[in-house]
């Protein structure tokens, strides 16, 4: 009965999933483009409701200067500028492949004044990002693994009222799974699974995990301690 139980849960949670995404507007032909060429060469970008939901947050923040890290393809830099026509991004990625489509995509959209794309390692690259802080937003999308890091590296950076946006903390619901026979993904699990205990602890800042997309962690500064 129980394992019946689960299966209409998670049957109807992919009928929920499918049906936001379904309310979603189309994007522009070259999103569109985009989110083909992503799916077809497994290149990993946001989920539909998930950037849905960091885009309204940066609405509702009216960011003006965002660190992304984790280009990719371009795609959440230019979902970013189309929500947010006054905002100016900072996007780092370190494969010269993707590095490379990104910057195409971006220079044919019209908004490369408004997108700085900087290739490099992101734990390498501090020196290069220090010049444009602090920024309203920093969007983590990168290796996984690093979250920690990243975090703790780039955080300084952010404005006294800014956000920390980042993606995968559920990692396809893997991060409450008690057995995954891969050592690769269990290991990597782990690293996520610790990286979301220990931001939900940190004494710096508030956050809330969103079951949307693949999982979406909100932090927010914490005010001055008394």
């Amino acid at each position: 009965m129980l394992f019946k139980e689960i299966e209409v849960s998670s049957l109807q949670n992919e009928k929920l999933h499918s049906y936001i995404e379904n309310l979603i507007p189309d994007r522009n032909l070259l999103l569109q483009e985009m989110e083909d060429f992503a799916k077809n060469h497994h290149v990993p970008i946001m989920e539909l409701a998930g950037i849905e939901t960091m885009l309204q947050l940066l609405r509702l923040q009216d960011s003006k200067k965002i660190l992304e890290i984790g280009t990719a393809i371009g795609y959440s830099a230019l979902r970013m500028v189309n929500a947010l026509p006054e905002a100016k991004i900072v996007t780092i990625e370190r494969d010269e492949e993707r590095y490379a489509i990104a910057e195409a995509y971006i220079s044919r959209s019209g908004k490369s004044e408004q997108i700085l794309l900087i290739k490099g390692d992101a734990l390498e690259v501090e020196g290069l990002v220090a010049g444009h802080a602090p920024f309203d937003a920093i969007f983590i999308d990168a290796a996984k693994g690093q979250y920690k890091r990243f975090f703790e590296l780039y955080s300084k950076f952010l404005s006294p009222n800014g956000m920390i946006i980042t993606d995968n903390v559920l990692f396809k619901g893997l991060v409450c799974e008690p057995e995954i026979e891969s050592k690769r993904t269990r290991n990597l699990v782990k690293k996520i699974d610790d990286f979301n205990r220990w931001l939900m602890s940190h004494p710096d800042y508030d956050t809330v995990i969103l079951p949307v997309g693949d999982g979406v962690a909100i932090s927010k500064r914490r005010g001055e301690k008394e």
